[in-house]
């Protein structure tokens, strides 16, 4: 149950978030497949474990699962971080 209290301050709260849209996503899918490039060349052991099932193993060094997911979390962390530079210097 939510309290009476909690009730009266919702109002007087403005709403300083931004809606979500669709301008950042290139930039963020950009950014993990630039990792997906770059990474897997450049871990000490990208072949140890199951591979993925990518559609050019040659052009993404045939990377394992880890490598495959260090790359995208390193994407999605470079690409978060860009939208929010961009957007903050009024860019986006």
């Amino acid at each position: 149950m939510i309290s009476s209290m909690l009730l009266a301050v919702q109002v007087t709260v403005p709403n300083t978030g931004t809606t979500w849209n669709w301008v950042g996503t290139p930039i963020i899918i950009g950014s993990c497949v630039l990792c997906l490039l770059i990474i897997p060349r450049t871990i000490s052991y990208p072949h140890v474990g199951n591979k993925m099932p990518l559609p050019f193993p040659g052009l993404f060094n045939n990377p394992s699962v880890g490598s495959f997911l260090a790359a995208m979390s390193a994407g999605h962390l470079i690409g978060i971080g860009t939208v929010l530079g961009l957007t903050n210097l009024g860019i986006i």
